[in-house]
């Protein structure tokens, strides 16, 4: 059984001007076809993991 951890931090400077301190990275959408962000993405990818207790 794995326990996800999702590593969300960091100021996102390879990102600017997009990523800034009020905006980080993980809060962008940056695929285009979706209104996503990077965040929501990783989260819907674990949906089909099992919980663990």
């Amino acid at each position: 059984m794995f326990i996800p951890v999702i590593m969300a931090g960091g100021s996102g400077s390879r990102l600017w001007p997009l990523s800034r301190s009020a905006f980080p990275k993980q809060f962008l959408s940056l695929d285009g076809s979706s209104q996503h962000t990077m965040l929501q993405a990783t989260i819907e990818r674990l949906q089909g993991l099992p919980i663990a207790e």
